[in-house]
């Protein structure tokens, strides 16, 4: 019975694992990572290794991915607001802004 429990949890992790690094889109990678996690938490409760359980389940199923999403998050904006900027005026992003004052 746990043998058979070991090889189905850890067939579920080298598939989630081959799905994560076969994806191309980052959020896709972040949630199949999440999933990767999971299974990894499910294999060392199996394994009679809890505390490493908890651990991976904290960090590689929650805190990882999740930093992971709000990075994407944070560069799509980024890239979204320099496409926003007015093109020409400036020959670099340090020209990009009022600094100083304009005088009168």
């Amino acid at each position: 019975m746990n043998t058979a429990l070991i090889g189905v949890a850890l067939g579920f992790v080298v598939v989630a694992a081959t799905l994560a690094v076969l994806c191309r889109e980052p959020v896709r990678q972040a949630v199949l990572l999440g999933v990767l996690g999971l299974g990894l938490a499910v294999l060392f409760a199996v394994l009679q290794a809890p505390d490493v359980a908890l651990s991976q389940l904290a960090v590689g199923t929650v805190l990882t991915p999740l930093l992971i999403l709000l990075t994407v998050r944070k560069v799509r904006r980024r890239s979204v607001a320099d496409a926003a900027k007015p093109a020409g005026g400036g020959s670099g992003p340090s020209d990009a802004g009022p600094r100083g004052g304009t005088g009168s």
